[in-house]
């Protein structure tokens, strides 16, 4: 599925306790005010963090650009579709994915790369500017982990809704009356639930990426910024004050990401993430009755959920225990067999155990469902990898 979601959210692997779910107790958070250390991530360089009018503003091009094919006489779904083929088709901009393109509206559109957060943004300010009825949607997705080094980055997703404008024709027209902009066709096949959200959490959410991307880059003076100002955008974003929880406890601030991964925690009772990774903190603060509490109640929660059992095999994988990742890679496929990434976790543990045949028809399998042109060329080319690589052996 998506090698296009986003929204990143730091996430630590788990230890699992297999237990019975238990009631949970998480200690209340302190006040938001007394949540944040900045005497402790000073930086010698002048730090700029990206206003809202900067990550929105369009260039003199860009709204000439809206001026030509945007006009007054288009309809809503018009323009839609019109502003989609510019966005995407060959001749135009040809927008590629690249999850790690947090990037403002100007920028995803000169250097034709974004994820899904970005895309966002472009498309709404080039939408807003010729005067559609658009909001941001929040995607409800399963949670979804991504390997990026020794971490795991859960991610989230979002897109834009267009609808057609009350004023405009009230006549039936033929078709959908809203359409969805967004990278990943996946989640409009699935019709995954979703909620509208405002502007000021959109914002939000940009900034918890960028803080969570500086936080990989061990650039902890510059994640903190942004972190603090993805919880003042929105202070009830429960997302950013779980991270700010990790950025703390990376640096050793071992009370402090307490606090933090609690009232994360307050403000959204489900953030199975801030939850794990307080657990985390208690299993090396020498808590471990009080971490398997927590660990029992997430593994119920996530157990029937197939990107869980993908994670732990890519944990697996990770750790070089290739039989471990093929029963977790197996257990996701059951739960969920249009996956096309859970195959191609499935071909590289196979290979590792020089299975070649059963990597190669797993490799094929994860052609056939992916639905992205990039990662489709790569993963033929691995999969000629593989069928060389069996000639040459026989």
């Amino acid at each position: 599925m998506k090698s296009n979601l986003c929204s990143l959210l730091l996430c630590i692997p788990l230890l699992l306790a297999c237990q019975s779910n238990q009631n949970l107790h998480v200690n209340q958070a302190s006040s938001p005010t007394d949540l944040y250390l900045d005497y402790q991530y000073l930086s010698l360089k002048p730090i700029h963090i990206e206003t809202e009018q900067e990550i929105f503003q369009l260039d003199d091009g860009m709204r000439a650009m809206v001026q030509d094919k945007l006009g007054n006489n288009l309809t809503t779904q018009q323009k839609a579709r019109v502003l989609l083929n510019h966005l995407f088709n060959e001749e135009s901009i040809a927008l590629s994915y690249d999850g790690n393109a947090n990037v403002t509206a100007r920028q995803a559109y000169h250097n034709k790369l974004a994820n899904c957060m970005s895309l966002t943004i472009l498309a709404y300010a080039l939408a807003d500017e010729a005067g559609m009825n658009i909001s941001f949607q929040d995607v409800d997705v399963p949670e979804y982990w991504v390997r990026n080094g020794q971490y795991s980055l859960l991610t989230g997703h979002v897109n834009l809704l267009v609808e057609e404008s009350d004023e405009v024709n009230k006549r039936v027209v033929w078709g959908a009356r809203k359409i969805r902009i967004d990278f990943d066709p996946f989640v409009a096949k699935k019709s995954f639930p979703s909620h509208t959200i405002e502007k000021h959490t959109l914002l939000a959410m940009f900034y918890n990426n960028k803080g969570a991307e500086e936080m990989l880059n061990k650039n902890y003076p510059l994640a903190y910024q942004y972190l603090k100002k993805a919880t003042i955008t929105d202070s009830d974003f429960s997302s950013a004050w779980g991270n700010l929880g990790v950025l703390y406890k990376l640096s050793g601030h071992y009370d402090m990401a307490e606090s933090a991964y609690s009232h994360a925690i307050s403000l959204q009772g489900d953030n199975l993430t801030s939850l794990g990774n307080l657990a985390l903190l208690f299993t090396i603060q020498g808590r471990p009755e009080e971490a398997q509490k927590i660990d029992a109640f997430i593994h119920k929660a996530r157990v029937k959920n197939p990107y869980y059992h993908a994670l732990l095999g890519n944990e697996a994988f990770f750790k070089q225990s290739y039989h471990q990742a093929i029963k977790h890679y197996k257990k996701a496929i059951q739960l969920d067999d249009e996956q096309h990434e859970f195959y191609f976790g499935l071909a590289k543990a196979y290979y590792k155990q020089d299975k070649l045949a059963l990597s190669k028809y797993a490799m094929k399998k994860a052609v056939a469902l992916t639905k992205t042109k990039d990662t489709q060329k790569q993963y033929i080319a691995k999969l000629n990898f593989l069928k060389y690589h069996e000639t040459t052996n026989h």
